[in-house]
Parts: C-alpha cells; sequence; structure tokens
C-alpha cells in the first residue's frame, strides 16, 4: 500500500470543516453521563479535572499534527507501515479498524438505551436499530463529502438543545462547589480519565488529513473544536454539580438529560422527549464518522471495497441490537471500550512520535528523504 495517499480533487475539503468533524465525533451520547462519572472520583473540584483533559488533549494534538507534517500526504496506517513495517504497520492499523468498530458499537446501543429509557421502553431494540442503520448506510454510501455535510448542518441544528440550559443555570447553589481545592492530585487524574470516553473522537484527525485541501491552515479549526467540547463538559458539569445535591449527582446516569428534563413548558409537559430526540443529530455524526473511517480503513490496508464493509458493519449493529440488551452489559462494554481507546487515542500518538522522528532521521542518514512506497 502507498505510504501517502493519493485524494481526488473531487473529494478534498477545506480545513475549516474540520471543527465540526471534531466538534460532531467528540460530543455525543459520552456527556449524558460525564458530569456524574467525574463527580464520583472528584466530587466539587470535577472542573479542575475537566481542565487537566483538556489540556492533555491539546498536547496529544500537537503531537499528532508533528507526526502528519512528517509526511506529504499521509494517515495514521500508512504512517504505520512506513514506522513498523508491512506486517506490523498493518497489524497495527486493523488495531485502529477494530476500535472503530467496538466504540461505533458503543455509541450505537448506548444511544438506543437512551431512548427507550425515556420514549419508547417496550419497543424493541431491533426497531430503533434499523432505523439508525439505514441513515447510516445512507450517508456513508454518499462518501466523506455527504458526511462533512451531515456534520455540519447537524451541529447547528442541535446546538439550541443548550439554551435550555439556563434555566438549571440560574438555580444553582453555589453552596455545592465549597469547600474548593479538596481533591488530591491522584484524584484529579482519575477525574481527567473519566472523560477519556466523551472526549475521543479527536483521533479520526489521523484518517482525514489527507483530505483536507488546504493543510496549512488545519491547526485552527481543530484546536478551536477541543475548546468547543471542552467548554460544553465544563459548563454541563458545573451546571449539574450547582443544581443537583451531592447524592442526586451520584445516582443521576444521565445528568444532562435531567436538566433538560426539569424545563417546565405549559403547553408540553415532557421536554425530554423533544431533547432525545434532537439528540440523534448529535449522536448520528458520531456513528457516520466512526463507520466511514472503519470502511475506508479496510479498503486502505486490505482493498475491499466499502460497499461490502459497509453492509458487514450494519449486520454488526443487528447483531448487537439483538444481544446487548441488558443495561449492566451496555455499561460494561462501554467501560472496556473506553480503557481500550485511552491507550489508543491518548498515549499512543506520545509514543509515536518520537519514533518518526527517529525513522526520519534516519532516513536523512541515509540519504533518502523520501517516503517511499511499500
Amino acid at each position: 500500500m502507498d505510504i501517502n495517499v493519493n485524494v481526488k480533487p473531487n473529494l478534498r475539503i477545506q480545513a475549516f470543516y474540520l471543527f465540526f468533524i471534531i466538534a460532531s465525533i467528540q460530543l455525543g451520547v459520552g456527556l449524558m453521563g460525564t458530569p456524574r462519572l467525574v463527580f464520583l472520583e472528584v466530587q466539587q473540584d470535577a472542573w479542575l479535572s475537566i481542565i487537566i483533559a483538556l489540556l492533555f488533549i491539546l498536547l496529544v494534538i500537537f503531537s499528532m499534527f508533528l507526526i502528519l507534517k512528517q509526511y506529504d500526504n499521509a494517515d495514521i496506517l500508512g504512517i504505520q507501515v512506513d514506522i513498523f513495517g508491512k506486517w506490523l504497520g498493518k497489524l497495527l492499523g486493523t488495531v485502529y479498524i477494530v476500535y472503530f468498530a467496538v466504540t461505533l458499537v458503543s455509541v450505537f446501543i448506548m444511544y438506543i438505551e437512551v431512548v427507550k429509557i425515556y420514549i419508547f421502553p417496550e419497543l424493541s431494540n431491533l426497531v430503533l436499530g434499523l432505523l439508525l442503520i439505514s441513515l447510516i448506510i445512507y450517508s456513508v454510501l454518499g462518501g466523506i463529502r455527504v458526511m462533512v455535510g451531515v456534520s455540519f448542518i447537524f451541529f447547528f441544528l442541535s446546538m439550541w438543545v443548550l439554551f435550555l440550559l439556563i434555566d438549571p443555570a440560574l438555580q444553582m447553589d453555589i453552596t455545592h462547589f465549597r469547600p474548593l481545592f479538596q481533591a488530591s492530585f491522584i484524584e484529579l487524574m482519575q477525574g481527567a480519565y473519566a472523560t477519556s470516553y466523551t472526549f475521543m473522537g479527536f483521533e479520526i484527525l489521523f484518517l482525514i488529513y489527507p483530505f483536507i485541501q488546504n493543510k496549512e491552515k488545519a491547526k485552527k479549526p481543530v484546536y478551536i473544536a477541543i475548546l468547543w467540547s471542552a467548554a460544553i463538559v465544563l459548563v454541563t458539569t458545573v451546571i449539574s454539580i450547582g443544581f443537583f445535591s451531592s447524592q442526586q449527582m451520584e445516582t443521576r446516569e444521565w445528568a444532562v438529560l435531567n436538566l433538560f428534563k426539569m424545563q417546565s413548558i405549559p403547553f408540553l409537559e415532557r421536554f425530554d422527549y423533544i431533547v432525545v430526540t434532537e439528540w440523534m443529530m448529535v449522536v448520528l455524526p458520531n456513528m457516520l464518522l466512526l463507520t466511514w473511517g472503519m470502511t475506508y480503513g479496510l479498503k486502505r490496508l486490505y482493498r475491499i471495497p466499502q460497499k461490502i464493509t459497509l453492509y458487514v458493519t450494519a449486520a454488526l449493529l443487528v447483531i448487537a441490537c439483538i444481544f446487548l440488551d441488558n443495561h449492566f452489559l451496555i455499561q460494561a462494554f462501554t467501560n472496556r471500550t473506553s480503557e481500550v481507546g485511552f491507550w489508543l487515542v491518548y498515549v499512543y500518538p506520545l509514543l509515536l512520535l518520537p519514533l518518526v522522528f527517529v525513522k526520519k532521521k534516519w532516513r536523512r542518514r541515509k540519504g533518502g528523504d523520501r517516503h517511499v512506497s511499500s
């Protein structure tokens, strides 16, 4: 396979859209329960853990850009083949593909669970799953530009729900944040780790970077997207802690959805119905980009047509609907996904960076600073 990706002109996108891609894939089902998870680790100092997580993510993003800059137009799949050789490189690329598949299943089944809990408790998982699968297939078949367009449009169509947090924000009890700075350093790190599932997604940059037309402008929208996502997680966490008591925070698994549930409108009794339905516009870009990453990766590594892998993915999701229908099983599956994703998303780029520089230095000594194909 070629180390560098030859992208057709009609498939290239402007760097401006990276903001919507990164912001869309980061904010999904994980946001609903993150405030509680962080609170369980550090209590009222949860906001500090989120800031620490943000700083670490910015470091990882910086490392990712340094890695990508060493190549003309390569993605993580080609870079790994260049650094580790054909067989080990493809094996590591397969790990990325499996990670995308597992994360996709995690997001897919968790959103179905939320819909069943809040709106249709008696509806079959399979019915909800097939509706989502049909949207995934239709969009992914349209190509990368269609998925970018969906992320762009759904970003604006879904952000209005943030205004619903104004009312609970005005009812916050500031005493819930006292005393300040009580958590130890270890506890703060554990709280930052608790955000890892929510913030995962920016690793899609490793795959989509070759499709960016004006790469010199790619950094700014990515960093702004990371700051935007972190700001939303921080605001929702602060409002949740200020609005709910400590006992309520420990027991409310979907704290953010419960904030929306508190809305009172005379002509609408259950506003959370609308929010959960609207949340599909937040979750769907997640699933589209993860599906594309998996199918595109298999095409790059093994030359398997994306249509074939797309339909296999659909079958995989159907199986997930049938067998992953227990709440505790879903939570366990999500936790394992988070644990694996932490090492691949947050740690691996930092380990890969020095290897890329060593390979580049070795190539210069050999007098061949060009990136060859293997």
